[in-house]
């Protein structure tokens, strides 16, 4: 349920109810807005009686929440989530892009693709250091020793970073140098995952899983905004039917449905739902006017050469114009991309200009 305070209500009524919440057995979270304050109640599926709070001074009414998702329901928070991430805000008005490599190869590779994504128009960077492969023989990444490369990148580019976690070994340690932490399909339900990202209380990018329903990828957002982190991104990254002549389904149909659904922002990963460079402008394009937030793109200098997808990567240059594309589609909806409000007049340097580190 969710009980709305009265305006006027108090700092020590808010916090009587709150405490008469957790003597019930429940957990309570709080949301404070420019007009009203909400306490949503989450607990174990126990009823509780609206009359046993509805008393309490401050409380304006009480309204069930019908959705299985409490706090990631548009019933607990009817405005958008918005917050900043380095200079840029996700959610909101203004489109993000975020874009580089599957996977961070060596130092030339990584720095060279951040300055050309930056220079299109990227406001983050993605690069994946631990990379889930099905097989077992292909390229797993670089792990830890590729952290101190995304400082750098972040040093050179004025760009927040994103990249994977896979355990929830891995929060703690990589959340001292990612900006974002992405939880990929393959771990959307891994739950102890979920559980760490929640408790490290850092910027989340959750994927949907090949295979999930969007109540599904909403329950897995739920472990995580459980804990208080507010600071969760949907992605829909296409899902796994019948069809081969892609790598997967891009499910634009997800994207209006989530916006319904929840105030938590979402975007689209053509790369992944295309499996191929040739078609990553169309979806890309077809999202930002299906109404997502922001996009997340692959984008390696020499396709041909790349450890990890490269089928999927489009060249700079491409991306350059895709961007483009990106920014007439959200004029045309009433939207923008969003203003990258710090590091605007960054210089950019070669790569042979910064000291060497992590080469090979």
């Amino acid at each position: 349920m969710m009980i709305v305070m009265h305006n006027d209500a108090t700092d020590e009524q808010i916090n009587l109810v709150v405490a008469r919440v957790e003597t019930l057995g429940m957990h309570a979270h709080l949301s404070r807005g420019t007009e009203r304050t909400v306490i949503g109640v989450v607990g174990d599926g126990r009823k509780i009686e609206p009359a046993q709070l509805s008393f309490l001074a401050g409380v304006d009414h009480i309204v069930p929440i019908s959705r299985p998702y409490k706090l990631a329901s548009r019933e607990f928070s009817p405005s958008d989530t918005v917050f900043p991430l380095d200079g840029v805000s996700i959610g909101g008005n203004g489109i993000v892009i975020i874009a580089g490599p599957c996977s961070v190869e060596n130092r030339n590779q990584f720095l060279e693709t951040a300055q050309a994504v930056r220079e299109a128009g990227a406001h983050a960077l993605r690069g994946g250091l631990f990379k889930p492969r099905t097989s077992p023989y292909s390229f797993q990444g670089l792990g830890e020793q590729g952290l101190e490369l995304l400082c750098e990148a972040r040093e050179l580019t004025g760009m927040p970073i994103i990249t994977e976690v896979m355990s929830p070994d891995h929060v703690a340690l990589v959340k001292q140098y990612a900006d974002v932490l992405q939880i990929g399909a393959r771990n959307m339900q891994n739950y102890a995952l979920l559980h760490a990202a929640g408790e490290g209380h850092h910027p989340v990018l959750l994927k949907r899983g090949m295979s999930a329903t969007i109540e599904e990828l909403l329950m897995s957002a739920e472990y995580i905004l459980s804990h208080g982190n507010r600071r969760v991104i949907l992605a829909e990254r296409g899902i796994r039917t019948f069809e081969t002549a892609t790598r997967n389904t891009t499910d634009i149909n997800a994207v209006p449905v989530l916006k319904s659904l929840t105030h938590l922002p979402v975007i689209v990963d053509p790369s992944h739902s295309t499996g191929h460079w040739e078609y990553v402008g169309a979806v890309a394009r077809a999202a930002i006017a299906a109404g997502a937030d922001g996009l997340i793109v692959e984008v390696h200098p020499r396709p041909e050469e790349a450890l990890s997808d490269g089928a999927q990567s489009l060249k700079p240059e491409r991306f350059a114009e895709m961007v483009k594309q990106v920014e007439a589609i959200a004029q045309a909806v009433g939207r923008k991309l969003a203003v990258r409000e710090s590091h605007v007049d960054q210089p950019l340097v070669s790569v042979s200009q910064v000291p060497a580190g992590l080469d090979r």
